[in-house]
């Protein structure tokens, strides 16, 4: 009886608690969440209906923690018996956990999660961790994203452009607060030129979008975000030195008091001239670079905000025979390439509330830049003035925002030539009318869609619909897709010119030459999960293709000159890329593919596009202890490239190591970058002819080979 009596007693005191996990705004399960016993390891994942079940509870209370991506972690505590067999939880939304993550670039400040538009966002934080790398710019920040590709187009002074899904650097849009600061001539140096420590974040959007600020986004747009000014005080210093004899000193101060906020940039970066491999060129140029960038901020009212900025960068480099650049040339090693540039350009931004639905901004920059070009025997002079203005009006109404806005943008370039070949002179204004709307239809899909009337003296009227929307299929599951149309106007700044230095260049016509149009469309997928209480998993399937008709190419005429032409055909980019991270713990792991089928098609024959790799694969593995260290792992890989020569750049891999430690006041970090040697030197030859008169081939991999770098950060 008594044996009886103690197993009833057992019996009595076990429960079974069945919970099924839902979205609290729309009800959905989710599927994946993880709910584990409070104070211990033990848990379970939510199946496919977001249900889990605890059998044989012995406690007459039960204690769980339930967590899902993207939504806040929530504790509940069950007493038995309960009421119902099944219980529902119902998560709520993290918002905040992207509150900060505001993207501007299509011209609505939503959060990005809420954004029909594909945006691809690099915050702070990895800034930070990319500055580590290469403090002076941001070239090595740009390529190590999927899709993305910075090519190198001068052997000697290492000038760079931007490639995104496999399209000359020409059709991407670099932008500096939403102001177009890059375009034409004074486009050739901007990623050299532009350093990560004042900026916020950094925002991408791939495929056609000339639509949301002009012509020239084709294959994209890249808008760099400065930071601004906030009640506490942020003063940061960075200092670096390299193995290559390379040093950036850079500083950073900003704050607001009361009506007036401020911040303040001012950088150095330099280096002597290096040559790993000892071939008698310099893979890094002997460069002084110094860099200035104050802004004010005035809080007018509390409806009204002003901010004034000015952004200058001097530099001088010099790259080209090494004995020539130690000050031990003669007449064998006399070849030299220098460039002298210099670049002012203000920023200025007003903001009026008109009431709780509605604001009015008006926008303002005046750029100028100067560069000269000497090599022996030619010199190339020249000079660029541009403006940017824009006044747009944006009001809300229910489950909808408009935008209607114009702008005037004018880009004039004055050559000062030492010969008599002709001037390539030009002069280039655009007036656009523009209006775009996004629509909440409802909870699971909203759109984005936008018409952009373009007038380009003596090419013609562009016109620019665009479209995107944003699939919210389930709260762990969503799809975008967008398409539009764009256009380039061209000028003689292309990648190919700035390899020769334009020697030779005969000057645009507007007669013989057109706008480059184009269309694309992108689409992709995205899921996350988390699987195994503690390993988190998302992946981005991304799928692109451009087409862009009548290409500017540069072709060959008797002289020898050379003509930048529009192709009678048309350019078509496309591929996919995929994005994979991994989270366990402290630890994350990202894993990028991107496949890029890039050719054109000219009066029927088909060639592949040059220095395009078909694939690309990106693997970075990163482990943190916030705010006390920060160790990552790089490795990337390039497969072979077509080269304008007709060879083939042989396929290779980088890897690099970085760490940092942190403490309140300061940190410490280093960096091992390309330590297995990675050059080009080493399998492939980087000139023809002979070392007085060299005729340069297409970089496609490294020349400085391994390099380590490492500094000080103060926060004070």
């Amino acid at each position: 009886m008594l044996l009886l009596l103690f197993t009833a007693n057992t019996c009595f005191s076990q429960h079974a608690l069945k919970i099924v996990i839902r979205d609290e705004a729309s009800k959905i399960p989710l599927a994946g969440a993880s709910v584990y016993i409070k104070g211990t390891e033990s848990g379970k994942i939510s199946d496919s209906t977001g249900s889990v079940e605890f059998k044989n509870v012995k406690d007459s209370s039960l204690s769980l923690v339930f967590n899902f991506i993207g939504y806040l972690e929530k504790n509940e505590t069950f007493t038995f018996p309960q009421l119902s067999d099944t219980l529902f939880v119902e998560m709520i939304s993290d918002e905040d956990e992207l509150s900060e993550v505001v993207i501007t670039s299509t011209r609505t400040k939503r959060s990005i999660r809420n954004i029909p538009t594909r945006v691809e966002y690099l915050s702070g934080e990895e800034l930070d961790e990319k500055g580590n790398m290469r403090p002076g710019d941001i070239r090595m920040m740009l390529n190590e994203s999927t899709g993305i590709q910075t090519q190198q187009v001068s052997a000697t002074s290492a000038n760079s452009s931007i490639r995104i899904q496999g399209l000359d650097g020409r059709y991407t849009q670099i932008l500096k607060d939403g102001f177009p600061l890059y375009g034409g001539f004074s486009g050739g140096l901007g990623l050299l030129q532009t350093p990560p420590l004042d900026l916020k974040q950094v925002e991408i959007i791939k495929g056609s979008s000339s639509t949301l600020f002009g012509g020239g986004a084709i294959a994209g747009m890249v808008n760099l975000i400065s930071k601004s000014p906030k009640p506490q005080e942020e003063l940061q210093f960075l200092v670096n030195v390299t193995s290559a004899s390379g040093l950036d000193i850079n500083g950073f101060y900003s704050e607001q008091h009361r009506k007036l906020g401020l911040t303040l940039y001012a950088g150095y970066s330099g280096n002597k001239a290096y040559d790993p491999s000892s071939i008698g060129f310099s893979a890094i140029p002997k460069f002084n670079r110094f860099t200035f960038n104050p802004k004010f901020f005035f809080y007018l009212s509390k409806t009204t905000t002003l901010s004034i900025g000015l952004n200058t960068g001097f530099e001088k480099r010099i790259g080209g025979d090494m004995q020539y650049l130690t000050g031990h040339g003669d007449s064998l090693h006399s070849y030299y390439e220098e460039n002298k540039s210099q670049r002012m350009s203000t920023q200025l931004n007003l903001n009026h509330t008109l009431n709780e639905k509605s604001y009015l901004t008006f926008r303002n920059s005046v750029s100028f830049f100067k560069r000269n070009i000497n090599i022996p025997g030619y010199a190339f002079d020249g000079k660029q003035y541009s403006s940017y203005s824009e006044i747009d009006y944006n009001f809300k109404m229910p489950n909808t925002e408009w935008v209607v806005g114009f702008n005037v943008y004018t880009d004039k370039f004055k050559e000062n030539p030492t010969d008599r070949f002709p001037k390539r002179n030009y002069d280039q204004n655009t007036i656009g009318l523009f209006i775009q709307n996004t629509w909440t239809i409802n909870k699971w899909i909203q759109t984005e869609t936008g018409i952009r009337g373009d007038y380009v003296f003596d090419y013609g009227f562009a016109f620019l619909p665009r479209v995107s929307a944003l699939f919210k299929i389930t709260p762990i599951f969503t799809s975008r897709i967008g398409a539009g149309l764009g256009y380039k106007t061209p000028t003689i700044f292309t990648e190919e010119t700035e390899r020769i230095q334009y020697q030779f260049v005969l000057p645009i016509s507007t007669d013989s030459n057109k706008l480059e149009k184009s269309y694309g469309v992108n689409w992709d997928f995205n899921y996350s999960s988390r699987f195994f209480e503690r390993l988190n998993f998302s992946v981005n399937q991304l799928f692109f293709f451009t087409r862009i008709r009548d290409p500017l190419v540069l072709d060959t005429l008797p002289g020898p000159f050379y003509k930048l032409v529009n192709s009678n055909g048309y350019l078509d980019s496309k591929g996919f890329e995929t994005n994979i991270k991994l989270t366990y713990k402290r630890f994350q792991l990202y894993i990028g593919y991107t496949f890029t089928d890039a050719h054109l098609n000219e009066n029927g024959e088909i060639r592949e596009n040059p220095l395009t790799a078909r694939h690309r694969l990106n693997n970075v593995l990163v482990y943190e202890n916030k705010n006390k260290l920060k160790l990552g792992l790089e490795a990337y890989y390039y497969s072979s490239q077509p080269l304008t020569d007709g060879k083939i750049g042989r396929p290779f891999w980088t890897f690099g190591f970085m760490a940092e430690k942190i403490w309140n006041k300061f940190s410490l970090f280093v960096n091992f970058e390309n330590f297995t040697d990675t050059r080009q030197t080493r399998f492939d030859t980087i000139y023809t002819g002979s070392i007085t008169h060299p005729v340069f081939r297409d970089i496609y991999a490294p020349l400085d080979g391994f390099v380590i770098n490492g500094g000080l950060k103060l926060r004070l």
